[in-house]
């Protein structure tokens, strides 16, 4: 997968930046409402809202605020929360934005606004469909006690695509449609899954330069944001210098 290791570091990254974004928890109450609305609100049934309360402890949001968020979602004043997804263009660049809104007039109303001020363009559903591969990932780290090609090989075995590790930190790729079996084979092996979603892994980069990289950073940024933007994905290859850039 072509740039998949620079973009897994620039997310993890990033990822610890948007950590102290306030509008973080909205993000995480809104996937654990559509999650437990859809599902239940029983985890252990439930594999999607299983991850997204894991994913709102990993995030050090209080139980107390997990637990209101499930309740709420399963109760008869839930929010209608919908999901919905825009693809656009910075460029040569490709941006696929996933939204969760009670209103999506005003989603894609902001999203076009930060498209057209920005210099990007909203394309029709299904022009990035050959940009990126949805995949699922999970990230944990190293115990002290494991070896790391051991762990490897054990995991390409029972099916990994890839598995990265940067100095302690893991970063294991499969398919789609093996998402719940690679999660039941990690926690088979007792590894403490710190986070674990199904994302959209581009197959091919595009290097800008730094000034245009610094202008679809800015576009990006914008669109992560905004309270009904859930995820944003890019094929924007990255240099170590720009990366730099990044903070």
């Amino acid at each position: 997968m072509s740039g998949h290791s620079k973009w897994a570091t620039i997310k993890r990254k990033k990822g610890a930046l948007d950590a102290k974004r306030g509008n973080l928890f909205t993000k995480l109450v809104k996937e654990i409402a559509v999650a437990a609305r859809i599902g239940g609100g029983d985890p252990g049934g439930n594999p999607r809202l299983r991850l997204a309360i894991q994913s709102a402890r990993s995030s050090s949001m209080p139980k107390e605020n997990i637990d209101r968020a499930v309740k709420k979602a399963t109760s008869t004043d839930a929010d209608n929360y919908q999901e919905t997804t825009y693809e656009a263009n910075y460029g040569p660049v490709g941006i696929f934005i996933e939204a969760t809104t009670d209103n999506l007039n005003r989603t894609l109303a902001n999203v076009r606004t930060y498209l057209t001020k920005n210099g990007g363009t909203l394309g029709t559903n299904g022009s990035l469909s050959f940009i990126f591969s949805r995949k699922g990932i999970f990230n944990f780290t190293l115990t002290p006690e494991t070896i790391a090609d051991d762990l490897i090989l054990e995991l390409i075995d029972a099916g990994a695509e890839d598995v990265e590790i940067d100095e302690t930190y893991v970063t294991v790729t499969g398919s789609f449609e093996d998402f719940g079996a690679m999660q039941k084979k990690l926690e088979g092996m007792n590894i403490n899954i710190e986070e674990a979603s199904i994302q959209r892994i581009p197959n091919n980069t595009v290097a800008l330069d730094d000034e245009q990289f610094q202008k679809a950073m800015k576009l990006i940024d914008l669109l992560e944001d905004d309270d009904d933007v859930q995820k944003v994905y890019h094929n924007l290859e990255v240099s170590e210098a720009q990366e730099a850039m990044l903070g």
